[in-house]
């Protein structure tokens, strides 16, 4: 931190859209400056600093590094080229918060690792939904034992944009258009929003020890093409896996939910009872079947108190110095399971992890 103030000076590399959401939390920190920013595209950035006061641009990441003085920063860009900026960032003495999926694949996560151990610095990873109260208030119900030895685990995330136009028309949209082709980054499916349902699940209940996947990427277009996009990324995928503790789960994930705006579900069922989470009900409230309502299958609703979002926790851990959750080290236990599945996948065939 600036050492004549408690100032943390921020700089957001890649100025897309989550961008906004980025520049927009932090803003609302106390004692947080964003002071810099960068992209490729010259214009995205001007736009994006003018919308957000940011007094100092670039197109280059490393010129921003060499000629503002910034205490973190907030790596935004698309996939591929989160592991080379942060680590470039790390080796700069920065503090990183980066977007998910932390890396391509576990190599590239496992050196981001190495680097942030290296640095020394706050190293955490975007999983947003980290933000929501019951996920937390359910890690305590397992935890403490309440519902018994986790044996079976349900766990979905839907979305619907390739099959309605809730996000818009996917078809002349370049930021959906790049989530469907390999050749611009994308690892489908899995990769964006599969990333998020398999820590909601594992965050929980713990490691995962074996996967089967199927991935899928359905007819869309002529050719399957639409200008430069080929659209061969998986956009829908189903997991049969099995946990550390031997317990059997199911884990899925699609684009083509008609209904299902943006809706997480986690089911975890034990020896002595259940909890169950809908996002399309609540952030912050779960079901809970244990005790005297086990043998009535009867339910009751729990609401779990709020908790930090993720840019408050990354900013709560650099003033305290203390490394915060997630880290680097979960994103790249993450990124272990999704190239085990896309190896499961390729095989057709079980994989251990």
């Amino acid at each position: 931190m600036n050492k004549r103030s408690s100032t943390i000076r921020i700089a957001i590399i890649g100025t897309g859209g989550m961008a906004n959401t980025h520049a927009g939390e932090f803003a609302k920190i106390p004692g947080c400056k964003l002071v810099a920013a960068a992209d490729i595209d010259a214009a995205r950035v001007k736009a994006f600093a003018e919308k957000h006061d940011i007094p100092r641009i670039f197109t280059r990441a490393g010129d921003l590094l060499k000629n503002v003085e910034v205490d973190a920063v907030s790596i935004v860009t698309p996939d591929p080229f989160h592991a080379n900026l942060a680590i470039e960032c790390l080796r700069a003495g920065k503090h990183v918060l980066c977007e998910k999926p932390l890396a391509l694949n576990h190599a590239d996560a496992s050196r981001m690792v190495a680097a942030a151990r290296k640095a020394r610095r706050i190293h955490m990873v975007n999983f947003s939904y980290r933000n929501w109260p019951a996920i937390h208030g359910i890690a305590k119900v397992i935890q403490s034992g309440e519902i018994g030895e986790i044996r079976h685990v349900e766990a979905s995330y839907l979305q619907a944009w390739l099959a309605s136009k809730v996000w818009g028309d996917w078809h002349n949209t370049p930021a959906l258009l790049w989530r469907l082709s390999s050749r611009h980054g994308s690892k489908g499916v899995l990769g964006d929003v599969g990333v998020h349902i398999l820590d909601f699940a594992t965050f929980p209940v713990g490691p995962i020890s074996k996967v089967y996947c199927r991935l899928k990427a359905f007819h869309k277009a002529p050719r399957n093409r639409i200008g430069e996009y080929t659209l061969d990324a998986n956009d829908s995928a189903t997991i049969n896996v099995e946990f550390g503790n031997g317990a059997l789960g199911v884990i899925h994930t699609t684009r083509w939910a008609g209904g299902h705006a943006n809706n997480l579900t986690l089911k975890i069922f034990g020896a002595k009872g259940g909890v169950e989470f809908n996002s399309e009900i609540s952030d912050n409230t779960f079901r809970l079947c244990s005790g005297a309502n086990l043998d009535k299958c009867k339910w009751k609703d729990v609401k779990a108190p709020r908790v930090p979002n993720m840019y408050q926790r990354f900013i709560a851990s650099i003033r305290a110095n203390k490394q915060g959750q997630p880290d680097f080290i979960r994103g790249a236990e993450i990124q272990k399971i999704l190239d085990s599945c896309f190896e499961s996948n390729k095989r057709n065939q079980p994989v251990k992890l």
